[in-house]
């Protein structure tokens, strides 16, 4: 009789138990814990709080909002590249039971206004400006839209100072009391997630959620106190404020921004003069520190680990981080927004081979099966098929989208991804492609049809397809497929641009336009985006990028 292959199942147990607490309460615990110990570090700035100064901070930050009438439940946006302030808010919040909303600093008017009116924001923290972005004027633009926003406070303006001055004299005792009423399980973040059909929805996320998955990943880091971590990926994504920052604080270890958006030069420099430990990235941003031309002048023989994450991680890239950066114990991620993020992570004792050419096997207290997207069913090991989580990670659902939240949490509960994954007898998973049509550009996430219904919006496009192809810098880049009506002028990447520019964050702009008179289709009158992407492959001769290989 033949052994029946193993299913392509796995979960994760483990003796270190989830914690119960909300993430205040488990700041609160880890200061008590650790005293004086530095807890934040801001290099653009020079600024420094310990752990007790970081509470203070954030429990001005709290009774300040909470004057201003926000309560549990209420959502309060934040929009700004990563600063010691959006450290406050994200804790202030919890503290409150507020729910955070992130706002991707990228995004322009069109997505600002969406995102302002789809979560019924009442408080919007923002930045001024950043890099080509002048949030102020971004803000006015929209603000007679969003009939719920009814306060607006920029960080370093009067407003701002007066919320934390006002905090600051507030009573301790109140906020110990909104603590309270606050429940694990109450939801306490909205980050939105491109949409396949034409907007973000909005992955609503709890504490129980993002302080363990946070805690796990620190876990799987080896965080102790000693660890400084430098963080340049951004606070609005899961990857910066969850594996981040609440990956640190639940450990007491030290939250180093190196700048407000990633510099290469400056990361390195923070690591160096800080003394970091551990260094996160996508792995465009590894590869942009390896390419600097005086990368050998930087000491970096503090690195002990770090994170490679957010889009597919390139085989090669991740050897030269162990060999020239010196990250022995570095570690791939798997996950997505709607998993808080992280699922899978390789572990530091994991063999070269599988730290460099896998996301690593189930995180503690998860489980993950492979599937056959048309039956359900669970296919054997080494067999391809779309990858599912489930566990204290999985969102509550996409807010105020209950038939969207359906399409991809089932009745048992299961998170489908929409990735195709492969697992060996071990247990480690291969992602090996993607059932949707998902563009992860330098680990941004990008769905076609949010950028195609946008582009319908230019009055000589009839049609368009927007593709992903392989960019050896970005992972991915776009590519728009275009048919024009009869006697436009000729479109081109760069007047396609200019039509973008202001409109759609940078990210989501195509890099490469082809004009055509006809897309390919299937029998059925479907577009073939597979044969699209082969012949753009072909025409742009991206052959080597598409080489690459991933975990």
């Amino acid at each position: 009789m033949t052994t029946p292959a193993l299913p392509s199942y796995s979960n994760g147990p483990s003796t270190v138990p989830l914690l119960g607490d909300t993430i205040g309460a488990n700041l609160d615990r880890t200061a008590a814990r650790v005293g004086d110990h530095e807890a934040l570090v801001e290099c653009a700035t020079g600024r420094r709080w310990t752990y007790p100064d970081l509470v203070a901070e954030v429990d001005a930050c709290a009774l300040g909002l909470d004057a201003l009438g926000v309560r549990k439940g209420g959502r309060v946006g934040i929009w700004s590249p990563n600063c010691a302030e959006w450290v406050f808010v994200q804790y202030g919040t919890a503290k409150l039971g507020a729910i955070l909303v992130n706002i991707n600093p990228a995004y322009r008017t069109h997505e600002l206004a969406y995102v302002l009116k789809q979560a019924g924001i009442s408080v919007l923290v923002s930045a001024t400006e950043f890099k080509t972005s002048d949030y102020r004027a971004m803000v006015a633009e929209v603000r007679d839209e969003c009939p719920d926003l009814r306060e607006v406070l920029f960080i370093g303006d009067p407003e701002w100072e007066r919320l934390m001055t006002t905090g600051r004299a507030g009573d301790r005792g109140l906020l110990a009391e909104r603590e309270t009423q606050l429940s694990a399980d109450d939801p306490i973040n909205i980050q939105y997630t491109s949409g396949t059909t034409g907007f973000p929805k909005g992955a609503t996320l709890t504490h129980h959620n993002l302080l363990n998955n946070g805690f796990f990943v620190g876990e799987g880091c080896g965080y102790t106190e000693a660890d400084r971590v430098c963080i340049p990926v951004p606070y609005y994504h899961c990857f910066g404020m969850g594996m981040g920052n609440l990956g640190c604080t639940s450990h007491g270890s030290t939250m180093v921004i190196p700048a407000p958006g990633f510099d290469p030069a400056l990361t390195l420099r923070a690591v160096q003069d800080e003394r970091c430990t551990s260094l996160y990235g996508v792995p465009t941003m590894f590869i942009a520190e390896l390419g600097l031309p005086d990368f050998a002048s930087y000491d970096l023989s503090s690195l002990r680990t770090g994170i490679m994450a957010g889009s597919p991680c390139p085989v090669e890239v991740m050897k030269r981080v162990v060999s020239e950066m010196g990250m022995a114990e570095v570690t791939i991620c798997y996950g997505m927004t709607e998993t808080s993020p992280v699922s899978t992570q390789t572990g530091a004792d994991d063999d070269l081979d599988r730290r460099t050419a896998t996301v690593g096997q189930v995180h503690p207290h998860l489980e993950v099966k492979v599937v056959d997207s048309e039956t359900g069913l669970t296919v054997p090991r080494g067999t391809p098929g779309e990858f599912c989580t489930r566990g204290y990670s999985v969102m509550l659902g996409y807010w105020n989208e209950p038939e969207k939240t359906a399409e991809v949490i089932d009745p048992a509960r299961w998170m489908h991804t929409g990735d195709l994954a492969v697992m060996d007898d071990a247990g480690y998973l291969n992602i090996v492609g993607r059932i949707k049509d998902l563009v992860i550009r330098g680990g941004e996430n990008v769905y076609p049809r949010e950028v195609e219904e946008f582009l319908y919006t230019h009055p000589d496009i009839v049609d368009a397809q927007v593709i992903g192809v392989p960019d050896e810098r970005y992972g991915e880049e776009l590519m728009a497929w275009i048919r024009l009506r009869e006697g436009a002028e000729p479109l081109t990447a760069e007047t396609l641009r200019e039509f973008c520019t202001g409109k759609l964050a940078h990210y989501k702009v195509p890099r490469y336009v082809k004009i055509v008179d006809a897309f390919p289709m299937t029998v059925t009158g479907k577009v073939r985006k597979v044969e699209m992407r082969e012949v753009s492959v072909e025409e742009l001769g991206l052959q080597a990028a598409a080489a690459v290989r991933n975990a």
